[in-house]
C-alpha cells in the first residue's frame, strides 16, 4: 500500500523521534511529509510506533492512503523526485 503521511509535532523532542521512525519507513518528500510503500502489517507496525511517540492533545499525524492508479498520476512541479518502487536498479 502507497500512503502519504504529513506530520505536525509541536515538541521538538517528539519532532525528531516521529522524524526517524519515517526515515525508517519511508522517503521525505518535504520537511513533514514522507512517502511510504508498505505492506498492512508493516504500515500497521509504523503507526503503533508514531501512536506510541507523539502526543495527541498536541500533535497531528494525517495518513492519506493512494489507490495505485492515484499514485500513477502523481505530478511533480518544480523541485521534487517521482518516488517509483518497481523501478529496476543496477548495483555497479
Amino acid at each position: 500500500m502507497k500512503v502519504i503521511v504529513a506530520y505536525d509535532i509541536s515538541d521538538p523532542k517528539r519532532l525528531v523521534k516521529v522524524a526517524k521512525i519515517m526515515k525508517d519507513y519511508g522517503l521525505r518528500v518535504q520537511k513533514s511529509i514522507f512517502e511510504v510503500s508498505l505492506t498492512p502489517s508493516v504500515f500497521n507496525k509504523m503507526k503503533n510506533k508514531i501512536d506510541y511517540t507523539i502526543e495527541a492533545s498536541e500533535d497531528g499525524v494525517k495518513y492519506f492512503p493512494l489507490c495505485e492508479k492515484c499514485a500513477g498520476t502523481i505530478e511533480i512541479v518544480g523541485q521534487g523526485i517521482l518516488i517509483d518502487p518497481d523501478e529496476e536498479y543496477h548495483i555497479i
